[in-house]
């Protein structure tokens, strides 16, 4: 027995999609060819890190079927071009990390200043000027910033420092901080901007003037930003070639002292990047056991930047 509600369903017409609406092949192929396209471009990037990891892998391990894993962790020595070759890592690592050191004394207190006064006291007009000079700086070559060392910054530490050598690590890192600074400043200024305003007016109603709301209210707020801003300079102090190579010196000593000179780790890389040595031999294959080294110690800077973005973000 039909009832009223099935008799009149049954007398609806059936329905019917517009030939707009309606599923086409064609248009279903340009859409998942367009998917195919963006994800292609989205694994660019991936492939690329695959690849660099796995001639770096590779080539390391030649390297170290030679020369032992201790020795190149131990070794203070590294002379792998001289008659008696010496693999130690520990020259160029301090080299590395003296030269970052000094850069970061410079460019954090200086870089996190610039921010707080772009993000919370300059005007409109004065942050319209002063934020593309930051970016100017940050897109002057590197090479002259190692000549600016070189002939400028050193020649002013000499004055300063008697007997300073005219290579040394404190010159090429305070202007590898300069050259970071605007890494720095712009994604910590970011970061603040990025703090909600009624943030700000509720410190002002309590009575806090703009340095303790910048201080107290802001910075906690944006930590997490501003310790991006931290490790990608530290990450860029720690990957630089041209201005130590230039201002530093090209002569790989075990000290931790920036009045000496010394060579860093992607330095070394440029300097038998550009030599003569034959493929396949043990000279070659130390650069990428250099990168590799270099890779790592990048690796841990982000890691250590990631938990501590997470663990600032969570509690703020």
């Amino acid at each position: 027995m039909n009832t009223p509600s099935s008799a009149s369903a049954a007398s609806l017409p059936p329905l019917v999609v517009s030939d707009r609406l309606a599923k086409k092949a064609l248009r279903h192929f340009k859409e998942r060819f367009i998917e195919m396209l963006l994800f292609g471009a989205a694994s660019v990037s991936v492939l690329t890190t695959v690849g660099i990891i796995w001639v770096l892998v590779s080539e390391s391990y030649h390297f170290f079927e030679t020369v032992p894993l201790w020795s190149f962790l131990t070794d203070t020595m590294w002379t792998p071009l001289f008659a008696d070759p010496h693999y130690g890592i520990l020259p160029l690592l301090a080299g590395t990390l003296t030269t970052s050191l000094v850069a970061l004394i410079v460019a954090i207190p200086l870089g996190t200043t610039i921010a707080i006064y772009l993000s919370e006291f300059a005007r409109p007009a004065v942050r319209e000027i002063v934020k593309p000079f930051l970016e100017l700086l940050g897109g002057i070559p590197t090479i002259v910033y190692g000549y600016f060392a070189l002939t400028v910054v050193i020649p002013m530490l000499q004055l300063l420092i008697p007997g300073l050598s005219g290579f040394n690590m404190l010159g090429a890192g305070i202007v590898m901080g300069i050259a970071i600074i605007p890494y720095v400043s712009s994604l910590a200024e970011d970061a603040m901007r990025a703090v909600p305003m009624n943030m700000r007016e509720g410190s002002y109603a309590m009575g806090g003037t703009k340095l303790q709301t910048a201080l107290r209210v802001v910075m906690p707020a944006a930590l997490s930003g501003i310790l991006s801003a931290y490790i990608l300079g530290i990450s860029r102090a720690v990957g630089e070639t041209m201005i130590v190579a230039v201002a530093a010196g090209m002569q790989p000593n075990f000290t931790l002292n920036p009045l000496e000179s010394a060579q860093t780790i992607s330095a070394y890389i440029v300097q038998v990047a550009l030599g003569d040595l034959p493929h396949g031999s043990i000279g070659y294959q130390s650069i990428f056991a250099a990168g590799l080294s270099l890779m790592l110690m990048t690796l841990s800077l982000n890691l250590v930047g990631h938990v501590l973005r997470r663990r600032y973000r969570e509690a703020y």
